[in-house]
This record gives structure tokens, sequence and C-alpha cells, in this order.
């Protein structure tokens, strides 16, 4: 084999081998960007879920908005109503962000630079929920037991030890739950983040 042969040979082979790189770096980042979805889903699914909910129970109060009969138990059901309507679309606007980064047409630096700023938003988001769910927690009571009950809850409420003892436990429930909500975001964030940064 002459030396222009040995040339062409190993130039074709370089072609090849430069074009399976591609391929393989191809396929690499498209399975990283379905696992980094599947990780976003596990946040987006409950809060999709919980939209719905939030929905529902809108949907409730306005179907029964009339039974508010005094200005407090108005009050509230407007409060409860707007954070049911306003707090779903705000979440699930910020996890849509995070989930739709596109790894795969983006350059390594952008997709970070996209992926920690929907991550910030995502932060902020949540803190703000965290505080919209402990107002809702209070706004919700007495527009529950006028609809369900049709008694007013601060002056029909026969048992008194229930604002004594079922308010203490709601809020330590909430709490203890919000944060089990948040360390498991946060997990799953941790690991989509990570899946990123091992493309570098």
């Amino acid at each position: 084999m002459e030396l222009e042969e040995m040339q062409a040979v190993w130039s074709q082979m370089s072609d090849q081998i430069e074009k399976q790189k591609k391929l393989t770096d191809k396929m690499i980042i498209m399975m990283t960007q379905e696992k980094y979805r599947n990780k976003m889903n596990r946040i987006a699914y409950p809060e999709m879920i919980g939209g719905v909910v939030c929905y529902a129970i809108a949907i409730v109060i306005l179907l029964n908005i009339s039974k508010l009969d005094n200005w407090y138990s108005l009050l509230s059901g407007i409060i409860s109503l707007i954070v049911l309507l306003i707090l779903p679309i705000l979440t699930l606007r910020s996890i849509n962000r995070m989930r739709n980064l596109n790894i795969a047409g983006n350059s390594y630096k952008q997709t970070l630079i996209q992926y920690s700023r929907a991550k910030k938003q995502f932060h902020k988001l949540t803190t703000v929920g965290y505080y919209l769910g402990f107002v809702l927690m209070f706004t919700i009571m007495p527009v529950t037991s006028k609809i369900i009950k049709g008694r007013d809850f601060f002056t029909e409420t026969k048992n008194p030890w229930f604002f004594v003892i079922a308010i203490p436990v709601a809020i330590t429930f909430f709490i203890l739950f919000s944060r089990w909500a948040l360390k498991c975001y946060k997990n799953n964030i941790n690991s989509a983040e990570s899946l990123i940064k091992e493309l570098k």
C-alpha cells in the first residue's frame, strides 16, 4: 500500500471516528435531556394535581359565594379565590420554564444560564407559595364552615377547644408537610442540575 493510499484510508477512518463521536455526543445529550425532564416531572405532576384541586375548590367557592353573608367570610372567600386561582398558574409556569429547558439545542453555557435563572425564579415562587399557602389555610376555614355547615366560623363554633388544639395542629402539619415537599423538590432540582453539569 502506497503512502497516498494509507493517507486516504487514514483520513476516511478519521472522518468515520469523528462522525461516530458526534453521534455519541448527540445521543448522550438527548439521554440527558430525557433524564432531566423526568426529574422535573417529579415536581410538575404533583403541582398539576395540586392545581386541579385548587381550581376545583375555587369553583365550589364561586358557586356558593352567596352563602358568605358577612363581610369577613366574604373577604376570606375573595382572598381564598385569589390565592387558589393565581398560585397554580405562577408555580406551573415556573416549573415549565425549568422543565422545557432545551439542553440539546443550546450550548452548555446557555443551558446553565437559563437553568440558573429558572431555578432562582422557582425558589422565589416556592417561598411566595409557602406564605400564600399559610394565608390560605386561615382564610379557607371560615369559608368552608359557611359553605359546608352554614355556620359562622368565629361566632358559632361550639367547641372553644377547636381554636386551642385544632389550629396549632393544622399549623404544625402545614409546616412539616411544606418542609417535606420543599426537601423533595430540592433533591430533584439538585439531581437535575448535576445532570446538566455532567455535560461539561
